[in-house]
């Protein structure tokens, strides 16, 4: 099937009206064309946009595809940007992306995060005892949901939080769709550059933290210096970025789902049940996932040719309606919730998503537990969303109670 002038535009865009919901077009050709061909912003690659739940886990869980964006048609988000550094893993196949991923594997086992939950607990509790010093309305992003993963990751890698400020800027750059390959490269350089004085610093000053064991495994030989700094990188910016924008978005879906609140508040299995419907109904990975055929691959009853690029909506798939009862709708006591995939799926599936669990579960329930008449304090139609970023947010959430 090769690619027409009707193939439609690929827009990150949610509608204005309904900015939690994924692109109309694309919910549109789920139903009707749920493999199908769509034109980048260049207008030179044509990959297979897929939309339906049961063929993007065929997709994200099949080795017929590749992450490598250096192959001729990938769908790359940038024109001109090289490939990330080894410690971005996750644009790299296996034997260097199952090599990197494997340094970090122990940093999130469920026994290591659950021991992290009591620090997570306070942080909560400081932030909104913080918070609610102020007469309001405050910055909700800027009191709460950005500061509290920020401080997590930093505690957690060996990151002094007072550096805060540059991290976020570098990876503010890293994400922005907008920002040129030549930028989004400085930026990872500068934070590997930042990080390999801290990987060397703990070698001299060892502490309990990723940064001072990834420095142990270079001394080992199992990676360079440079390769923990970037994986420490990496962590940075992902370890904070979309669990501050689920923060965010969480609060929305559910303030403006107040019927959902008292199921969130009725235990740590409804949180949990909770935090995996928010993960379903949101999925904040904005642009999908994306990859490339490394040989025909037979999708639906579609056929994608080896070479083509393949873009995976997440947040069409997690909205599948013949996956999901009601798909649209926020049911925090939904059933088969777990079987999202905003973490992904397969061997690229998130590493640290058992962190971002934790957080979340912790974080929302006590939210609204402190605060039940939190309320947002501008017009639906004044919020801010990002629609320029590969992780979906809020710029800023003026909040009272």
């Amino acid at each position: 099937m090769p690619a027409t002038s009707s193939s439609p535009a690929y827009s990150l865009a949610h509608a204005k009206d309904a900015p939690l919901d994924p692109p109309p077009l694309h919910t549109r050709l789920r139903e009707e064309q749920p493999v199908t061909r769509v034109s980048l912003h260049d207008g030179r690659r044509h990959p297979w946009l897929v939309t339906r739940w049961e063929d993007a886990r065929t997709v994200l869980g099949s080795p017929a595809f590749s992450t490598d964006s250096t192959h001729p048609n990938a769908p790359v988000v940038r024109e001109g940007q090289p490939r990330g550094p080894l410690g971005f893993f996750q644009g790299y196949d296996d034997p260097i992306h199952a090599t990197m991923r494997r340094t970090l594997t122990r940093e999130f086992m469920v026994k290591r995060v659950n021991a992290l939950r009591p620090g997570i607990a306070r942080l909560t509790d400081e932030l909104l005892t913080d918070m609610t010093k102020h007469n309001g309305p405050v910055d909700f992003v800027e009191h709460f949901s950005l500061p509290l993963p920020s401080l997590v990751i930093c505690e957690l890698l060996g990151v002094p939080y007072e550096d805060h400020g540059f991290f976020q800027e570098q990876s503010g750059i890293i994400v922005n769709v907008n920002a040129t390959g030549e930028a989004v490269a400085r930026a990872i350089a500068t934070l590997g550059e930042y990080l390999v004085e801290l990987v060397r610093a703990k070698r001299a000053t060892p502490g309990d933290d990723v940064l001072t064991r990834l420095a142990a495994q270079a001394d080992e030989g199992i990676i360079t210096d440079q390769d923990a700094a970037d994986l420490g990188s990496f962590l940075l910016f992902a370890g904070h970025e979309t669990t501050a924008n689920m923060i965010a978005l969480s609060t929305i879906t559910l303030l403006q789902n107040p019927d959902q609140i008292p199921y969130l508040l009725g235990g740590i299995d409804q949180a949990t049940a909770s935090v995996e419907e928010l993960l379903r109904y949101l999925s904040v990975v904005h642009f999908g996932l994306r990859r490339t055929a490394l040989e025909d691959v037979t999708i639906g009853d579609v056929t994608i040719p080896k070479g083509d690029g393949v873009i995976i909506s997440l947040s069409v798939a997690n909205r599948d309606p013949e996956f999901y009862t009601a798909a649209d709708d926020v049911d925090l006591a939904r059933a088969n919730a777990r079987q999202h995939l905003a973490f992904g799926y397969g061997i690229h599936q998130c590493l640290g998503q058992p962190l971002a669990r934790a957080e979340l579960q912790i974080v929302m329930p006590e939210l609204f537990r402190r605060l039940p008449d939190l309320k947002i304090a501008v017009p639906p139609e004044e919020i801010a969303f990002k629609q320029n970023t590969s992780v979906y947010g809020v710029l800023e959430l003026p909040v009272t109670w």
